[in-house]
């Protein structure tokens, strides 16, 4: 089930939950909030940042162990393989 993060309509109202701005696990199929489930104030579905808690060296190294390589562009249409 994904995650979808509210947050208050008008940020200068309603309460600290909604202000502050919640987390609730739903379903897709599951129609989004319209109102904070502490105060019934009207909320707003907000973007959320996507972390995958891995460093680019520790995915790069990944990929090589797979079987992966990475280009590096040497010239227009000329790319040579780095690993």
């Amino acid at each position: 089930m994904p995650i979808y993060q509210y947050c208050a309509k008008d940020r200068r109202r309603g309460c600290n939950y909604c202000r502050d701005g919640f987390d609730i696990f739903a379903k897709v199929s599951d129609r989004p909030l319209e109102k904070c489930p502490k105060c019934g104030g009207p909320v707003v579905k907000t973007f959320s940042v996507f972390s995958v808690g891995f460093s680019k060296s520790s995915f790069d190294s990944k990929a090589k162990e797979k079987g992966f390589h990475k280009l590096k562009k040497v010239d227009k249409g000329k790319y040579e393989k780095i690993y």
